[in-house]
């Protein structure tokens, strides 16, 4: 496709200067549409073009410069359509700058607001809607394609390539004025003063207890998205408090009022949130010290997930008042760590997340297991993947099986982010996949349920189906050291882990504690027969964990987390 594009070009100046409107208009006809499709397919490439100066609008202007040159070779430079026309694509170009200038003034006034928020009533600010996609983007290839007017019309003669530029010069003026508007509307919303004021009001009349913090990257919105539904079952009135601008956007879902505060400034004197006693913390972060910083609020870690990676006993947790974890194994985590947090500053509250896992498997004709890989970590000390080792061969043994099973391949939301071996694994994971949909789809007995052709495997890279429901549709786990293994025991089913780092199995369990009641996967994938086939003899084995993770049964998680914010509200 790219280079179909790139030949566009040539094509048209050579149609030019034959000249030949037929074939140019051909050529200008099948240039639009790979303009359109050439960056979606390869991304990589059109960013390459860019760097070396062969951007969109460069090509768009080559275009245009080959109509000026066939209407020259056709009606000759002297017709006064001809000085038209070159006059309107300058005028085109003039009123493309002006709507994308009005746009950028746009989103640059609304990005200075000092809060935004979500869930509140802020009609007194009267923001106004967003303009459409089509008026409101200033980087897009939308009105660049006003050209085809134009360009398109210099195949039929000079006189209607003129009258093309003036339709398209009208068009680009009545969407820069469209825009005005709401230029207009959105200019009081820089009243730094009169926003604070109004925002202040209405968390004020909210009264916040508990507030909810974070700040991370669009891709890492899971950790505090998951805490969500818990927050707005508790006693107490929770908020939750952003940092960066649009993540709202990746937690909706939710009644919760949410407010985004950029600067670390209007963070720390925002006075309406000092109502609030308890704020929790979902991951480490370098913004965080902001609002630790506020000396009214007792702080806590909840982490968001609780497993034996070391991220779920990270020596910075002692910058905060108290560390929550799920149960009894939160506690020796931290005290065989040895990082510095107190064991009296631990606190068991549950996982009242778990709730809704189903003990039970989905009670299909055929068994289903889900592959849940976790991500590469930040640096080589928290790399447990086994997507790139052992990923592939995983998942071809599951899919070659017989009888034969469904798989559903659920990676995490951050892999790729570090090493992009771990990206080429997951494609190639995919195409696997995808490739056994696509024999099933042919195969001759579309009816039968033994040989495999009614099972429908599952990729599962967005938000939806939540990785609790995958629990739900599995019979059996094979996942990597995280959070994934020990939510998962909730449910009570089998589950493997995999020992990327090649460690005895003594000592692996020992250093991973939530492994012991599940099968241990070599690099060579020994254990793997035994654990699709074998007889299942760690089920009191995984109760036992269950409790140990988790802390007991009853109360439940909800009870005893709510128990664990009204404890600091009385003061004990």
């Amino acid at each position: 496709m790219i280079v179909a594009l790139l030949c566009c070009y040539p094509a048209l100046l050579v149609a030019a200067l034959w000249p030949a409107p037929v074939a140019f208009g051909l050529v200008a006809v099948v240039s639009y549409p790979l303009e359109y499709l050439a960056p979606r397919r390869a991304r990589w490439f059109t960013c390459a073009l860019a760097r070396v100066h062969l951007g969109v609008t460069l090509r768009f202007v080559a275009r245009e410069v080959a109509a000026l040159l066939l209407v020259a070779r056709t009606a000759g430079p002297d017709s006064p359509w001809f000085v038209a026309l070159a006059a309107g694509l300058f005028g085109v170009h003039g009123m493309r700058a002006v709507q994308a200038g009005l746009a950028l003034r746009l989103r640059h006034t609304l990005s200075r607001m000092p809060i935004t928020t979500r869930n509140l009533d802020v009609s007194e600010l009267r923001i106004p809607k967003m303009p459409p996609a089509f008026l409101g983007g200033q980087q897009s290839a939308r009105f660049l394609c006003l050209d085809a007017l134009p360009v398109l019309g210099s195949a039929f003669g000079v006189a209607a390539g003129a009258l093309g530029a003036g339709l398209a010069l009208l068009i680009g003026a009545a969407a820069s004025v469209a825009l005005v508007p709401y230029v207009r509307r959105a200019a009081p919303l820089t009243d730094k003063d009169r926003v604070m004021d109004v925002i202040g009001r209405q968390v004020s009349a909210y009264r916040p207890e508990v507030i909810l913090y974070f700040s991370g990257t669009p891709s890492s919105a899971y950790q505090a998205r998951m805490w969500l539904p818990t927050l707005e079952r508790i006693g107490r009135r929770a908020v939750v408090v952003l940092r960066e601008r649009g993540m709202a956007a990746h937690l909706e879902g939710t009644r919760l009022p949410m407010l985004c505060i950029p600067s670390s400034g209007d963070l720390m004197s925002f006075q309406p949130l000092s109502s609030a006693k308890l704020c929790l913390y979902v991951a480490n972060t370098g913004k965080n010290v902001h609002m630790l910083r506020i000396p009214t609020l007792r702080s806590a870690f909840v982490n968001h997930g609780d497993s034996d990676k070391e991220a779920s006993f990270n020596p910075f947790s002692r910058v905060y008042d108290e560390v929550w974890v799920a149960g009894p194994a939160g506690r020796d985590r931290y005290r065989r760590a040895k990082v510095g947090v107190r064991d009296e500053n631990v606190h068991e509250v549950g996982r009242p997340q778990l709730e809704g896992i189903s003990t039970y498997g989905p009670g299909l004709p055929y068994r289903t297991v889900l592959y849940a890989p976790t991500w590469e970590g930040w640096n080589d000390d928290l790399f447990h993947t086994s997507l790139i080792t052992m990923g592939p061969r995983i998942v071809r043994a599951l899919l070659d099986h017989d009888p034969p099973l469904r798989v559903i391949y659920k990676p995490h939301p951050l892999t790729g982010d570090r090493d992009k071996a771990a990206t080429r694994a997951h494609k190639k994971i995919v195409a696997m996949i995808e490739a056994a949909e696509l024999a099933k789809s042919k195969a001759r007995h579309p009816s039968s349920t033994t040989d495999g052709s009614q099972i429908r495997h599952l990729i599962v890279t967005g938000r939806e189906p939540h990785l609790y429901e995958c629990f739900n549709q599995c019979d059996l786990l094979i996942s990597d050291i995280s959070s994934v293994v020990a939510d998962f025991l909730a449910s009570e089913k089998p589950y493997a882990v995999t020992n990327v780092a090649g460690l005895p199995e003594r000592a692996f369990h020992e250093r991973y504690p939530s492994t012991e009641a599940g099968v241990l996967l070599g690099k060579d994938l020994a254990g793997l027969a035994d654990f699709l086939d074998g007889e299942d003899t760690l089920a009191l084995a995984r109760v036992k964990l269950r409790s140990y993770l988790f802390g007991p049964e009853y109360p439940d998680g909800l009870t005893r987390f709510d128990a664990a914010v009204e404890r600091v509200f009385s003061g004990s």
